[in-house]
Protein backbone atom coordinates (compact mmCIF):
# COMPACT_ATOMS: atom_id res chain seq x y z
CA UNK A 1 0.00 0.00 0.00
CA UNK A 2 1.51 3.31 -0.99
CA UNK A 3 1.75 6.18 1.46
CA UNK A 4 -0.98 8.07 -0.35
CA UNK A 5 -3.52 5.25 0.01
CA UNK A 6 -2.66 4.77 3.67
CA UNK A 7 -3.21 8.48 4.34
CA UNK A 8 -6.38 8.48 2.25
CA UNK A 9 -7.68 5.52 4.27
CA UNK A 10 -6.89 7.32 7.55
CA UNK A 11 -8.57 10.47 6.24
CA UNK A 12 -11.77 8.69 5.20
CA UNK A 13 -11.86 6.64 8.42
CA UNK A 14 -11.51 9.88 10.39
CA UNK A 15 -14.32 11.55 8.47
CA UNK A 16 -16.57 8.55 9.09
CA UNK A 17 -15.85 8.65 12.84
CA UNK A 18 -16.26 12.41 13.04
CA UNK A 19 -19.35 12.97 10.92
CA UNK A 20 -20.96 9.73 12.04
CA UNK A 21 -20.50 10.56 15.70
CA UNK A 22 -21.69 14.15 15.52
CA UNK A 23 -24.78 13.04 13.61
CA UNK A 24 -25.72 10.07 15.77
CA UNK A 25 -24.94 11.90 19.01
CA UNK A 26 -27.26 14.74 18.08
CA UNK A 27 -30.08 12.32 17.29
CA UNK A 28 -29.94 10.26 20.45
CA UNK A 29 -29.27 13.29 22.68
CA UNK A 30 -32.37 15.02 21.34
CA UNK A 31 -34.44 11.88 21.98
CA UNK A 32 -32.96 11.48 25.48
CA UNK A 33 -33.74 15.13 26.27
CA UNK A 34 -37.29 14.72 24.97
CA UNK A 35 -38.02 12.00 27.55
CA UNK A 36 -37.69 14.65 30.28
CA UNK A 37 -36.60 11.79 32.55
CA UNK A 38 -33.72 13.21 34.64
CA UNK A 39 -31.83 9.92 34.83
CA UNK A 40 -32.04 9.32 31.06
CA UNK A 41 -31.11 12.92 30.26
CA UNK A 42 -28.16 12.81 32.68
CA UNK A 43 -26.96 9.52 31.18
CA UNK A 44 -27.32 10.93 27.65
CA UNK A 45 -25.33 14.00 28.62
CA UNK A 46 -22.51 11.86 30.05
CA UNK A 47 -22.47 9.88 26.82
CA UNK A 48 -22.12 13.07 24.75
CA UNK A 49 -18.90 13.82 26.61
CA UNK A 50 -17.72 10.22 26.37
CA UNK A 51 -18.32 9.88 22.66
CA UNK A 52 -16.69 13.23 21.96
CA UNK A 53 -13.55 12.03 23.73
CA UNK A 54 -13.67 8.49 22.34
CA UNK A 55 -14.89 9.12 18.79
CA UNK A 56 -14.95 12.80 17.80
CA UNK A 57 -11.40 13.63 18.90
CA UNK A 58 -9.87 10.54 17.22
CA UNK A 59 -11.99 11.34 14.14
CA UNK A 60 -10.56 14.86 14.02
CA UNK A 61 -7.01 13.56 14.46
CA UNK A 62 -7.36 10.90 11.75
CA UNK A 63 -9.03 13.37 9.39
CA UNK A 64 -6.19 15.83 9.77
CA UNK A 65 -3.30 13.33 9.78
CA UNK A 66 -4.71 11.48 6.80
CA UNK A 67 -5.67 14.62 4.91
CA UNK A 68 -2.39 16.42 5.31
CA UNK A 69 -0.43 13.22 4.73
CA UNK A 70 -2.31 12.58 1.47
CA UNK A 71 -1.83 16.21 0.48
CA UNK A 72 1.93 15.94 0.95
CA UNK A 73 2.07 12.57 -0.84
CA UNK A 74 0.36 14.05 -3.92
CA UNK A 75 2.84 16.92 -4.01
CA UNK A 76 0.39 19.71 -3.21
CA UNK A 77 2.07 22.58 -1.43
CA UNK A 78 0.34 23.99 1.59
CA UNK A 79 -2.45 25.10 1.58
CA UNK A 80 -3.17 23.37 -1.75
CA UNK A 81 -5.55 24.15 -4.61
CA UNK A 82 -8.71 26.20 -4.07
CA UNK A 83 -11.01 23.26 -3.37
CA UNK A 84 -8.61 22.05 -0.70
CA UNK A 85 -8.30 25.50 0.84
CA UNK A 86 -12.08 25.86 1.05
CA UNK A 87 -12.40 22.38 2.55
CA UNK A 88 -9.89 23.34 5.23
CA UNK A 89 -11.62 26.66 5.90
CA UNK A 90 -14.96 24.91 6.36
CA UNK A 91 -13.38 22.30 8.65
CA UNK A 92 -11.81 25.05 10.79
CA UNK A 93 -15.07 27.03 10.98
CA UNK A 94 -16.93 23.93 12.16
CA UNK A 95 -14.17 23.25 14.68
CA UNK A 96 -14.27 26.80 16.04
CA UNK A 97 -18.03 26.56 16.57
CA UNK A 98 -17.56 23.20 18.25
CA UNK A 99 -14.73 24.35 20.52
CA UNK A 100 -16.00 27.86 21.19
CA UNK A 101 -19.70 27.21 21.67
CA UNK A 102 -20.72 23.54 21.74
CA UNK A 103 -18.09 22.17 24.12
CA UNK A 104 -18.67 24.90 26.74
CA UNK A 105 -22.43 24.24 26.54
CA UNK A 106 -21.79 20.50 26.94
CA UNK A 107 -19.63 21.11 30.02
CA UNK A 108 -22.32 23.31 31.60
CA UNK A 109 -24.97 20.72 30.81
CA UNK A 110 -22.82 17.91 32.23
CA UNK A 111 -22.40 19.81 35.53
CA UNK A 112 -26.14 20.45 35.68
CA UNK A 113 -26.98 16.84 34.79
CA UNK A 114 -24.90 15.59 37.71
CA UNK A 115 -27.09 17.62 40.07
CA UNK A 116 -30.49 16.66 38.66
CA UNK A 117 -30.00 12.99 37.77
CA UNK A 118 -31.69 11.92 41.02
CA UNK A 119 -34.34 14.64 41.05
CA UNK A 120 -37.87 14.65 39.68
CA UNK A 121 -37.45 17.62 37.35
CA UNK A 122 -34.93 19.02 34.90
CA UNK A 123 -34.22 22.74 35.34
CA UNK A 124 -35.38 25.10 32.61
CA UNK A 125 -31.80 26.38 32.28
CA UNK A 126 -30.74 22.90 31.13
CA UNK A 127 -33.50 22.85 28.51
CA UNK A 128 -32.39 26.25 27.19
CA UNK A 129 -28.82 24.99 26.92
CA UNK A 130 -30.06 21.85 25.16
CA UNK A 131 -31.90 24.02 22.63
CA UNK A 132 -28.81 26.19 22.11
CA UNK A 133 -26.63 23.06 21.74
CA UNK A 134 -28.96 21.70 19.06
CA UNK A 135 -29.14 24.98 17.15
CA UNK A 136 -25.36 25.53 17.20
CA UNK A 137 -24.79 21.86 16.41
CA UNK A 138 -26.92 22.22 13.29
CA UNK A 139 -25.07 25.42 12.37
CA UNK A 140 -21.70 23.67 12.85
CA UNK A 141 -22.87 20.83 10.60
CA UNK A 142 -23.28 23.17 7.61
CA UNK A 143 -19.54 23.86 7.17
CA UNK A 144 -18.80 20.16 7.77
CA UNK A 145 -21.11 19.22 4.91
CA UNK A 146 -19.55 21.97 2.78
CA UNK A 147 -16.08 20.56 3.55
CA UNK A 148 -17.29 17.15 2.39
CA UNK A 149 -18.55 18.72 -0.82
CA UNK A 150 -15.21 20.40 -1.54
CA UNK A 151 -13.26 17.22 -0.77
CA UNK A 152 -15.44 15.02 -2.97
CA UNK A 153 -16.35 17.32 -5.87
CA UNK A 154 -13.00 19.17 -6.06
CA UNK A 155 -14.62 21.98 -8.02
CA UNK A 156 -12.29 23.60 -10.55
CA UNK A 157 -11.82 27.34 -10.25
CA UNK A 158 -12.76 27.45 -6.60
Amino acid sequence: MTGYYLFKFLHIAGVILLVGNITVTAVWKVFADRTRDPSIVAFGQRMVTGTDIGLTLPGIALTMIGGYGAMLETGYGFPGPGWLVWGQVCFVVAGLIWLGILVPIQFRQAKMADTFKDLAAIPEAYRRLARDWLIWGLIATVPMVAALYFMIAKPIGV
